[in-house]
């Protein structure tokens, strides 16, 4: 059993990628998603790529999952219907959420509404100080009535989330164990074991997200399980999480949502590769699927992370969405992928963000859908061919997308074809740019410093133009583009970030204290690495949210590996003023510092795989496998373009835009000016033209 299999699952497509792990050779895959039961096409989608290669599931020693099912649940609404036991006199926590207003000048500003209805919250008497001491025990009859009431009303989950339990989880699981005598059939989360973290609205929403994931979400799991078993598979299977790190599958099901925008994070730690392969440190990673557009700012290297995630931002403002308190990628997320769907509203053309995703998909599909689509933009404008989609397994329907753009975009605006897809062409750029600026430009870092690594099926289509309007120079555009993510799943270590919240003067801590809290936060993680069953490298490290007495809020600060000795105080409170002083300009020596969240990261590092090279060619220029008639304004319209075959192209070649670059997963379009050199791993390194 040599090889390794990665699957992720999408809103349009399941992409796939096999390794043999003995010579590092890539074998992909890419069918479409099957919404009524994702399983369903991982199963098929998988069983058909082993088959072309002659091999069968006994081949298969370990299976990796992604999934943006978890976020897609919650921004569509569609998780079990949940309750929330809370402390008496904090029923409305998800509905008063923070004073903050994420648009100050909106006074009509609408925030989320939570998932669970008020009616759903039931309140129990107890109460506990800041510190964890009980100032009044628990009513365990009030637990009682909360759970009649919940069954009454058919509740599939249970979140319970009480004041200060972070301090103290007794109060906590006492009412878990009540749930679980009285009503085993229900999901259940404890805030304590999933967020034991201050501030109240985030533990809250993030016990309750995990809570309305959980009946679906272990469901899901036990159908690809049973499945693959059924199947002969024989090794452990394992799901990315949204910190980028494998955990198996089994977790999941109890913590899902630790997967929220696995898949994502999966296409971001391979765009980071892909830029150490190039040698470049500082990128921007871009993945455009069939029904969303991500971006992630990639620094030295090392993706951009959060502590507390949200789910489901509107217009891109950060304090929009739900939180949850759960480490992972700092990613920015719209609704703009190849199935976001065109339509006028009020006189004027907007794209998605509803998209109309594998089923029925876009018009040109020929599934069944009528609404124009940015994929259909893409075949009128001559950038995809309709008889090599999928490598010629599925056509597209020119004349459908015809129908459907001059249908519900030409003729509402008086414009013809031609201008009507170039219009969802741009604005779609549009769309996906002020994505980009949100996680560069607007967190203080010049896009034109930054290199372009584009994926997703639809990323190559649109990454040169995006290039070009946020004045970059130069883009990567790896091979297999629209299978990355699970490739990415591919290169992953197995990751646990765990976080506690306990406030302290740095002060008052003495070492044995210092080391004790990390201790038992180490222990648990040591534990989860286990779990894995995965042989490897360990490292622990240890962090801290940090702050000058009576601020109100932290910074998070590196501190040195553990166990500590004399002489370590001095040391982090110099790593925190360092730090402070970068963010904010200055310190406050004389300020007193305090710990506020202490947190730990264990990585397991598996023997790395790397990806094959290519044989090098003796340079000079690819040759085209053919022309056609593209869409190219920078050239004057209509321009006869060269077709190019990507699986044709070696190391040393090179290629010069206006240029269709054509591969079974996805399609690239150099501009007039571009140029492009095939490195050793297949990537396209773009230099853009017109970059200022």
């Amino acid at each position: 059993m040599a090889f390794r299999l990665g699957f992720d699952v999408g809103g349009t497509f399941t992409d796939f990628a096999l390794q043999d792990e003995r010579t590092g050779q890539l074998f992909i895959g890419k069918c479409l998603t099957t919404p009524d039961d994702p399983a369903r096409g991982v199963l098929e989608g998988a069983q058909a790529l082993l088959e072309e290669r002659g091999l069968g599931w006994t081949d298969v020693h370990q299976a990796i999952h992604a999934a943006t099912l978890g976020a897609n649940t919650v921004i569509e609404r569609k998780g079990a219907k949940t309750g929330l036991i809370t402390t008496r006199g904090f029923r409305d926590v998800l509905e008063i959420q923070r004073q903050l207003r994420y648009n100050i000048h909106d006074l009509f500003l609408d925030k989320h509404p939570p998932l669970v209805p008020r009616n759903l919250i039931a309140e129990v008497a107890e109460r506990l100080w800041h510190d964890g001491t009980v100032r009044q025990p628990l009513d365990e009859g009030d637990v009682r009535r909360a759970l009649a009431l919940f069954q009454a009303d058919d509740v599939q989950a249970v979140a319970v989330c009480l004041l200060h339990a972070y301090a103290n989880p007794a109060h906590e699981r006492r009412i878990g164990e009540i749930v679980r005598a009285q009503a085993p059939h229900l999901a259940l989360t404890l805030a304590s074991d999933i967020a034991p973290q201050y501030r109240e609205y985030e533990r809250a929403s993030t016990a309750v997200v995990n809570a309305y994931l959980q009946p679906l979400m272990a469901r899901y799991i036990a159908r690809i399980s049973d499945a693959l078993a059924a199947s002969g598979y024989r090794g452990a299977w394992y799901m990315m999480q949204a910190n980028g790190g494998l955990s198996r599958a089994a977790l999941m099901a109890d913590m899902p949502v630790r997967s929220v925008e696995s898949g994502p994070a999966a296409g971001v730690l391979m765009a980071a590769r892909y830029g150490a392969l190039a040698g470049v440190d500082d990128l921007i990673a871009f993945d455009m699927g069939g029904t969303t557009a991500k971006a992630c700012l990639i620094k030295d290297r090392q993706p951009a992370t959060v502590g507390t995630m949200e789910i489901d931002r509107l217009a891109l403002r950060a304090g929009s969405g739900l939180p949850i308190n759960q480490a992972g990628m700092d990613l920015v997320e719209i609704g703009a992928g190849g199935g976001s769907i065109a339509h006028v509203s009020h006189g004027l053309l907007q794209v998605g963000p509803h998209s109309a995703g594998a089923d029925p998909g876009p018009a040109c599909y020929g599934r069944g859908g009528r609404r124009p689509t940015v994929t259909d933009a893409d075949v009128l404008l001559g950038y995809l061919n309709p008889d090599y989609f999928l490598g010629g397994r599925m056509h597209l329907d020119r004349a459908a997308a015809e129908a459907a753009v001059g249908e519900h975009v030409a003729r509402p605006l008086g414009l013809g074809l031609d201008q009507a897809a170039w219009g969802i062409y741009q604005i779609a750029n549009v769309n996906m740019e002020r994505a980009i600026r949100a996680i560069s430009v607007e967190q203080g870092h010049d896009p034109r410093t930054l290199t372009l690594v584009a994926f997703g099926g639809a990323g190559p289509l649109h990454a040169a133009r995006l290039g070009r309007s946020l004045g970059l120079g130069r883009a990567i555009l790896p091979a297999a583009a629209g299978v990355t993510s699970a490739i990415g799943l591919l290169i992953a270590d197995v990751r646990f970030d765990l976080a506690r919240t306990r406030i302290a003067p740095l002060g008052d801590l003495d070492v044995a204290t210092l080391n004790a809290v990390f201790g038992e936060l180490e222990v648990q993680a040591r534990a989860l690495l286990d779990a894995t069953g995965i042989a490897g490298e360990r490292r622990i490290g240890r962090s801290a949210d940090m702050r000058y007495a009576g601020q109100g809020y932290e910074l998070e600060i590196t501190l040195p590996d553990g166990p500590w000795a004399e002489g370590i105080h001095a040391r982090i409170r110099a790593a925190h003023d360092a730090h402070y002083a970068a963010v904010y300009g200055y310190a406050e020596p004389d300020g007193e510092a305090e710990l506020v969240t202490w947190k730990v990261c264990a990585l397991c590092l598996p023997p790395r795989v790397e990806l094959p090279r290519r044989e090098a060619a003796t340079g000079g220029l690819a040759t085209p496998k053919g022309r056609r008639r593209a869409y190219f304004p920078e050239a004057g319209g209509w321009t006869d373009t060269a077709i190019y075959d990507r699986d044709a192209l070696r190391p040393g070649m090179a290629l010069a835009g206006p240029a269709v670059v054509e591969e079974r997963e996805s399609t690239t379009i150099l501009l007039p000016d571009d140029t492009a050199a095939v490195d050793e791993y297949g990537s396209l390194i773009v230099t853009l033209g017109g970059a200022v």
